[in-house]
């Protein structure tokens, strides 16, 4: 995503180009843009020789938003899963401590936008 963003080239982001510069392998990145894609957060330009582009402007785009791309649901621990069920869930002291960790963090990762990211790397990269 952030190398998405930080390219403003009308034909988009070339997938060699990703991988080269993420340092990951075609393969794995072909998993991860499908994930992406079908999340709507990113789309292919139409044309033979055209990239991936953000359907949205990063600003627009939640980490909660491309977490949630790989991922149903975000829980620190099992118990908190809507797919669990646990008998002591009604008296559990350490799960109420859990789920109140956990309401943090998404709404962390919610308050968080790609622009967030794009602008702690262009500081970095000054």
């Amino acid at each position: 995503m952030q190398e998405i963003a930080l390219n403003d080239s009308p034909n988009g982001v070339f997938q060699k180009d990703i991988a080269k510069n993420q340092d990951i392998s075609n393969r794995y990145l072909d998993h991860i843009i499908a994930s992406l894609k079908a999340a709507g957060l990113i789309s292919t330009l139409k044309g033979k020789k055209s990239g991936y582009i953000l359907t949205r402007k990063p600003s627009d785009i939640s980490l909660y938003d491309i977490y949630r791309a790989f991922e149903s649901e975000m829980r620190i621990v099992d118990c908190l899963s809507t797919n669990q069920h646990c008998e002591r869930n009604l008296s559990c002291a350490a799960q109420l401590i859990w789920h109140e960790l956990n309401d943090l963090i998404i709404n962390y990762l919610k308050n968080k936008s790609l622009e967030n990211i794009i602008e702690t790397y262009n500081q970095i990269n000054q």
